[in-house]
């Protein structure tokens, strides 16, 4: 590795440095990938990998949005957001993709509950976005068709 000696090469190096002083030991806790609930392929061990024994209910309080109809599969985007207090996290899981979870994100309170993100999908299937708030576990759930070629079929 070779070691800039210009002032502009310093000035990156020590924002850098200070930039991975400043993350917060919790905020690097939460980038850790719970791999069990992805490489699971059975929903339930998923949900239970993430969430413990908590119940999970429907909520109308969590936006899904995802279009109904996905002509490719291969980049489907996603955004949820939600207004429900004192989000913790929220995940994405697609019946039947192989590995059904296929996004998890923890929020801390110093950001707003809404993420996007583009999926894969091999199929058409129920698309559930799951809200995890104050130890509860909320959800919605919709439909996407995936065609071949954009052609409906």
């Amino acid at each position: 590795m070779e070691i800039s000696t210009t002032r502009r090469g310093f000035i990156k190096g020590l924002i850098a440095v200070g930039t991975l002083l400043a993350l917060p030991a919790t905020l690097l806790a939460a980038m850790v990938r719970p791999k069990v609930a992805f490489d699971s392929k059975a929903i339930d061990a998923s949900l239970k990998s993430l969430f413990g024994d908590a119940s999970i209910e429907a909520s109308d309080k969590i936006n899904l949005k995802v279009p109904e109809i996905a002509e490719n599969g291969a980049v489907v985007p996603i955004t949820i957001t939600t207004d429900i207090e004192g989000v913790e996290s929220i995940s994405v899981i697609i019946d039947k993709n192989p590995t059904p979870l296929s996004a998890n994100f923890n929020l801390t309170d110093a950001v707003a509950a809404e993420v996007s993100t583009r999926v894969k999908m091999g199929q058409s299937s129920p698309v559930r976005a799951l809200v995890k708030a104050k130890g509860k576990v909320y959800f919605t759930t919709k439909e996407v068709k995936v065609t071949i070629g954009g052609c409906g079929g």
